[in-house]
């Protein structure tokens, strides 16, 4: 039988191995730079390319942004609150209300809304939702097989929520991403799929869409304008879409979290990376419009989606005064560190 004396021991191994482990953690994080990471997305989409630019402007000031690929929002928002050292990540704003929707009696969920914040809202991105003529509305898509992409992406979440505030109960809802969708939509094998991209997209811009057999559904329902904003899609921005197409859009946002620098080193850290990152990207603004992702140029900073609240780290980097940690000027260190021990022996010894 064992006992508690029989027990000791190993637990006793267990927690000298865990404090081992915890010095070994913070001995490190003194001579190595503090890790920051930034969620965005695919390879060939807009935020990781949005990431790379936010990155290369730390990367000129001394401070590095690992930019980490995701499949969307979801991921984004699980990485920001559980991924350590994952200070970032780009979401779409809309979020917070399929969260609040669809995860309304998990109270582990709530409590990490409660703490997630905004940094800067970024751009508009168009739902487009993309059917067979017949469909004249998405009320029509009742019962239809409709692809609203994987199930950790933007698109999927934005399609769920527009489809539920709607009440529109489809046949099936099929986690087909974008790409995989539009020829089972050529073949006949589904009926419409959503896509949720700032225009143009490219997947439509290249692809050989039939318009007498294909089109863009507009998307004007009041229920909607809760939580989007009306947007446009103007005529000729694809081949097969002759007319202007009123839709909604979602503004995609960089999200970061509520960190308390008086909790630990880490939410210390944090923060002033947050801080740190914040003052860049207003400070850079002109840069990044000039040679950064088209999207910047249509990015209003004052565009606050509803639900967001502003980080306080946030704010204190957008102080005037602010400096970020690349820009402080630092006292050089002396050639020979035993100079001054030198001199004060030297002192001593002439008494």
């Amino acid at each position: 039988m064992r006992t508690a004396a029989n027990l000791l021991p190993g637990l006793l191994r267990s927690l000298v191995l865990a404090v081992a482990a915890l010095m070994l953690v913070a001995g490190g994080s003194q001579s190595a730079e503090f890790e920051r990471n930034i969620m965005t997305g695919g390879p060939t989409g807009t935020y990781i390319r949005i990431g790379k630019d936010i990155a290369a402007l730390g990367g000129e000031c001394g401070l590095t942004l690992n930019v980490i690929e995701s499949a969307g929002s979801l991921e984004n928002f699980v990485g920001v609150r559980n991924r350590r050292n994952t200070q970032f990540g780009i979401v779409q704003s809309d979020l917070l209300e399929y969260l609040k929707t669809f995860e309304a009696n998990d109270p582990e969920v709530q409590d990490a809304v409660r703490g997630v914040r905004i940094m800067f809202p970024l751009y508009n991105e168009e739902v487009h939702v993309l059917a067979r003529t017949g469909i004249a509305s998405l009320k029509d898509l009742e019962g239809k097989k409709i692809a609203i992409d994987v199930k950790d992406s933007g698109t999927f979440l934005t399609a769920s929520l527009i489809l539920d505030i709607l009440q529109v109960e489809a046949a099936e809802r099929l986690p087909l991403n974008p790409d995989q969708a539009l020829p089972k939509l050529q073949a006949g094998d589904i009926d419409a799929f959503f896509y949720v991209a700032g225009a143009p997209a490219l997947l439509f811009a290249n692809a050989a869409i039939d318009p007498v057999q294909f089109h863009l559904l507009p998307i004007t329902e009041a229920p909607l304008l809760a939580t989007y904003i009306k947007a446009s899609i103007p005529a000729g921005t694809y081949g097969f879409q002759t007319d202007p197409v009123d839709v909604v859009a979602v503004k995609a946002v960089l999200m970061t979290y509520d960190y308390d620098p008086n909790k630990n080193a880490y939410h210390r850290q944090s923060c002033t990376t947050v801080s740190d990152f914040s003052s860049l990207v207003l400070n850079g603004m002109d840069k990044l419009r000039e040679t950064g992702h088209p999207k910047w140029q249509s990015v209003d900073l004052s565009a606050l989606p509803p639900g967001w609240q502003v980080g306080s780290c946030v704010k204190a980097g957008m102080a005037l005064d602010y400096a970020p940690a690349c820009t402080r000027a630092t006292a050089p260190a002396p050639a020979d560190s035993n100079e001054e021990y030198l001199n004060l022996l030297k002192q001593r010894l002439k008494n």
